[in-house]
């Protein structure tokens, strides 16, 4: 089979642990305003259920999203889930900005979690990307990131092995 160099190859084997990350076209910033991004993190939230992922971390911005999510018994249904988000959000962003028919995704990249450290890391890497990204100085006080939902929810000593994990060595697609 001749590789396809145009975008990520999605295989879903296997019932597991999977991180998600998509790009807006040309990383346009397209939900740049905070209705925008309310929408795109009620629309995950109510999907992730709906599809049957239990979310584990997410963080959304305006021109990409990562998450970490169990997948149900049969992890194939992911591609109808992120093709069912992407298209409402895309919707949603174009009747917003009177822009109809304008492509909004460019595409995702999904990778199996098999390893509790390679979990704990993607976990803490997703709830620091505001931080990353510096559009807050502390991940929980950025709306559109799990870090305050994780912090309210988890043990302590959970909070604290994930936040202890380092990041710095992770491969994860982050250009925007």
């Amino acid at each position: 089979m001749e590789k396809w160099v145009h975008a990520p190859l999605h295989i879903f084997n296997e019932r597991g642990t999977y991180m998600v990350t998509a790009g807006t076209l040309h990383k346009s910033h397209f939900f740049n305003e905070s209705d925008h991004l309310d929408f795109f993190q009620d629309l995950l939230l109510e999907l992730s259920q709906k599809y049957q992922w239990k979310l584990e971390a997410w963080s959304i911005f305006s021109n990409h999203y990562h998450f970490l999510a169990h997948s149900p018994e049969d992890p194939k249904n992911l591609v109808k889930f992120i093709t069912h988000l992407h298209a409402n959000t895309a919707r949603y962003i174009n009747k917003n900005q009177n822009t109809i028919g304008r492509q909004v995704w460019h595409q995702y990249w999904d990778t199996q979690i098999t390893h509790q450290s390679s979990y704990l890391a993607r976990l803490n890497y997703i709830m620091q990307n505001p931080v990353k990204h510096q559009l807050v100085e502390n991940a929980s006080f950025y709306k559109w990131c799990s870090a305050s939902w994780f912090e309210k929810f988890a043990s302590k000593s959970h909070c604290d092995t994930v936040k202890s994990t380092k990041i710095d060595s992770i491969n994860v697609f982050d250009d925007f």
